[in-house]
């Protein structure tokens, strides 16, 4: 339970005091260390064996930010990340933050270098002369040591986009620097926050989950969680997510080398406009509507149409240069 939640301090103590309570066991995180992660674990016994059911989230569990935030939600019965997830439990029982894990990037130890591991991959991938591909999502990014690993990263020919809603410490299209770093922030309805990392492109992919943005005091100083999506459909699914927003051309605003955000329209006569936390929200809607009891099955998810499919597979193909 975290009791230095800004905002919710009041909140979590009275909760605190009705689980112990009730007889449950509460656990207060570790003596200067923030515990940010957001994971919940089920654990059952079934035919005399043990099976996980487990959520990772970007997102706090609390009603009201749950209306006002955009984030994204995993649950899993991945036995791998069950066991990582049990070991996390009982290692902040413990005080412990050494753990290792099968699956988990789990800061303040593993987080950081798995992630500069895996920029070094694209890296060496780039110079072999394969195609090279870095997507994330965050809401800020301040993390010293992985600015300068995307730095290299660009200047290996290695393509990185992101989507930073806040601060962003990294200024991309710098001539020599970060031409193949592009960054855009969507400002909208709903406030965006959920955390994606995304390596390479195809079988070998990786993607993530996380709590964590790439900033020092979560990468250094909080307990976070980066959790993987092994699912093949859910991969698929969270690609074309991503690139639906970084083809926002309503609400995205374009970070240039100067500092300076523009605000980003269609790129050509007769695009068609995306804002893409309205494409989102249209497509959940039938899929609420399905939850009624009248309906039975839930129907596909409307057809956005040829001509923005289109748009969005322009944009995602885009040769990044000094000039644009």
């Amino acid at each position: 339970m975290e009791l230095r939640a800004r905002f919710d301090e009041d909140n979590n103590i009275q909760w605190a005091e009705r689980l112990e309570a009730a007889g449950c066991k509460v656990l207060y995180g570790l003596p200067g260390y923030k515990v940010h992660c957001k994971v919940c674990l089920i654990t059952r016994r079934q035919g005399g064996t043990v099976k996980y059911i487990t959520q990772i989230g970007t997102g706090n569990y609390n009603e009201k930010t749950a209306r006002l935030y955009t984030d994204l939600s995993l649950v899993t019965a991945s036995r791998e990340i069950g066991e990582d997830a049990v070991l996390l439990f009982n290692n902040l029982l413990m005080g412990n933050l050494e753990g290792r894990y099968q699956r988990l990037l789990v800061a303040p130890r593993s987080l950081k270098s798995s992630l500069i591991s895996r920029v070094d991959r694209e890296i060496d991938k780039a110079r072999g002369g394969r195609p090279a591909h870095i997507v994330i999502k965050c809401n800020s990014i301040t993390d010293k040591a992985l600015i300068e690993k995307l730095v290299e990263a660009s200047q290996s020919g290695v393509r990185v986009r992101m989507i930073v809603r806040g601060i962003c410490c990294l200024v991309p299209r710098i001539a020599g620097l970060t031409e193949n770093v592009t960054v855009v922030s969507i400002v909208g309805q709903f406030l965006e926050h959920s955390r994606v990392y995304c390596f390479g492109e195809g079988r070998d992919s990786e993607m993530f989950l996380s709590s964590a943005d790439l900033m020092t005091r979560n990468t250094a100083d909080r307990v976070e969680v980066a959790c993987p999506v092994l699912n093949r459909e859910l991969r698929a699914r969270l690609r074309e997510m991503l690139e639906i927003m970084l083809g926002d051309n309503v609400k995205a605003w374009e970070h240039l080398p100067d500092g300076s955000y523009r605000r980003r329209g269609p790129s050509e006569e007769g695009e068609p406009a995306l804002n893409s936390q309205r494409y989102f929200a249209e497509n959940a809607r039938p899929l609420l509507e399905a939850r009624r009891p009248e309906r039975k099955t839930p129907p596909a998810r409307p057809d956005p149409g040829p001509e923005l499919k289109s748009a969005v597979r322009r944009r995602s193909r885009k040769t990044i240069t000094p000039q644009d």
